[in-house]
């Protein structure tokens, strides 16, 4: 099959080679790849971002999730079978989805949403279960509560809006003011133009924030939230929390609560909390945001969807920070699926 490989760390773009078909364990089913999205966690995979967390033998194929057609199922498989249609995001130690087959675990796929297309379905995975973990698990967002949501326009914006919005709560989002109408149409009740705004400056008394930036802003969004309220980050740093939680050494708890002692002051000073979020996948979970596609609560947003061969052209726009929801991958062409 053919995959888009890269052989090491901070290699400029992978490469589209011929490698082999992956092996199916007793609980897999094999995917026929229809089309997969482009995520910021590939190119930070693919230059070596998260090797504190992860660490992956070469040579690696990129890609996280994706939507397609069963053609094997496991020894062991049962509730899917060959022809299925199916979108998932899979295990973090065995990504590649930018490939025309994938093998993968059934507790993290789900049938396809009935009212998609494969390349609306390939934009859900990953930024839908971040998205429900960090605002319905970790935060439990009730009606009427507040909200700032970063980067409303983005990938994950735009389906962080829709979420918070399905949950009932009031939502604040940054981003450019050309995209102002697109915010307000997911439900965003309070654009802030980020290149003119300072969202420190004009909000206060908030509940929660959904960091997607880091940085400075993710120490600003300390100075929004209520005592008790919660800050989540994807984009922050690991904290000693999420140690324990992932059962990390101990050397690597140290480095991370080494490496987060400013946010840890900014927690006693507030009285909110922090939480690094690394997205767990989720056939549950999937199944859940795939009812709420079918019944229209949210609806993917997509960019622009490229052919696999002009998979170089999709990272470099990735990269641009640009992209109004989705970038996708076509991986079949339609005539084959």
């Amino acid at each position: 099959m053919k995959a888009a490989v890269i052989d090491s760390y901070k290699q400029p773009m992978p490469e589209i080679k011929a490698v082999a078909l992956p092996k199916v364990r007793p609980n897999d089913v094999l995917v026929k790849i229809v089309a997969a999205s482009i995520n910021p966690i590939d190119l930070k995979t693919k230059d070596g971002g998260l090797k504190m967390l992860l660490k992956y033998d070469m040579p690696l194929i990129l890609g996280s999730d994706f939507a397609g057609i069963i053609v094997e199922v496991g020894e062991q498989v049962n509730g899917f079978a060959i022809g299925d249609a199916v979108y998932g995001r899979v295990q973090k130690n065995r990504i590649g989805t930018f490939a025309e087959y994938i093998a993968v675990d059934t507790g993290d796929i789900a049938l396809k949403p009935k009212n998609t297309t494969f390349e609306e379905a390939a934009a859900i995975p990953l930024v839908g279960l971040t998205s429900y973990q960090a605002l319905h698990d970790i935060m439990n967002i009730q009606p009427g509560q507040k909200v700032l949501i970063q980067g409303g326009s983005g990938g994950i914006g735009t389906i962080a809006i829709q979420i918070a919005k399905h949950l009932g709560a009031y939502v604040a989002t940054t981003t450019s003011a050309k995209n102002f109408e697109l915010v307000k149409s997911l439900g965003a009740d309070y654009p802030i133009d980020y290149r003119t705004t300072n969202f420190a400056e004009v909000l206060a008394d908030y509940d929660y924030v959904f960091d997607t930036r880091g940085g400075k802003a993710l120490e600003d969004a300390f100075s929004i939230v209520k005592p008790g309220g919660k800050v989540v980050s994807i984009s922050g740093l690991p904290n000693y929390r999420f140690g324990q939680e992932y059962g990390v050494p101990l050397w690597k708890k140290l480095g991370f609560r080494f490496v987060t002692r400013n946010i840890t002051k900014l927690e006693k000073q507030t009285g909110a909390s922090y939480t690094f979020l690394f997205m767990k996948p989720s056939g549950p979970q999937l199944a859940l945001l795939g009812q709420l596609i079918e019944t229209g609560v949210i609806k993917p947003i997509i960019d622009r969807v490229v052919p696999f061969a002009d998979i170089e052209e999709a990272l470099t726009y990735s990269q641009s920070g640009r992209a109004k929801g989705k970038i996708i991958l076509q991986m079949t062409d339609d005539s084959e699926k």
